[in-house]
C-alpha cells in the first residue's frame, strides 16, 4: 500500500495505523531515512529563514552538485516539506521555501545539530582510539 493509500485510508475509517520505524514496510521509515540523508537536513535548516534561491542553496550548502540539490528539493517537495515558486521574469527566478511541515521540523534539527556539533571532540576521540587499537598502536601515543 502507497503512503497516499494509507492516508486515505485513514481519512475513510477514522483508523490511524500504528507507525513503527522498526517494520520495514512502515511508511514513517522513510521519513526517517529521508530526514537522516546527507543533504536533505542541510538543505532544510538552509530554509529556517525564509524563501532562498537555487544558487543561493547551494552556497550555504557547499559541495553539493546542482543535479544532487536538484534531486533532494525535488524530493523534499513531494514529501511536502518544501514549496516551489516559479517568478515570470527574464531570468527565471525559482524560490524555495519550507510550508508547515517542513518548519516543524526545525526544531528537531536543531537539537540534532546542536547535539553534534557539541560531540565532535568526543567522537573524534572515540574514532581515534577505535583506528589505535585495530592498529596496535597503545592509547595515547
Amino acid at each position: 500500500m502507497r503512503g497516499s493509500e494509507v492516508l486515505m485510508d485513514t481519512v475513510l475509517t477514522g483508523i490511524r495505523p500504528g507507525a513503527d520505524i522498526m517494520d520495514p514496510q512502515c511508511p514513517s521509515r522513510v521519513v526517517f531515512q529521508r530526514i537522516g540523508d546527507k543533504w536533505a537536513s542541510l538543505v532544510v535548516q538552509v530554509l529556517a529563514d525564509g524563501p532562498v534561491r537555487f544558487s543561493e542553496l547551494r552556497k550555504h550548502v557547499h559541495v553539493i552538485t546542482p543535479k544532487v540539490l536538484t534531486q533532494t528539493l525535488r524530493t523534499l517537495e513531494r514529501d511536502g516539506l518544501v514549496t516551489r515558486t516559479v517568478f515570470a521574469q527574464v531570468p527565471p527566478r525559482v524560490d524555495y521555501q519550507l510550508t508547515g511541515l517542513g518548519m516543524s521540523l526545525l526544531g528537531p534539527l536543531s537539537v540534532l545539530r546542536e547535539w553534534a556539533e557539541s560531540n565532535v571532540p568526543s567522537i573524534l576521540d572515540a574514532r581515534d582510539a577505535y583506528d589505535d587499537a585495530r592498529d596496535g598502536t597503545p592509547p595515547g601515543s
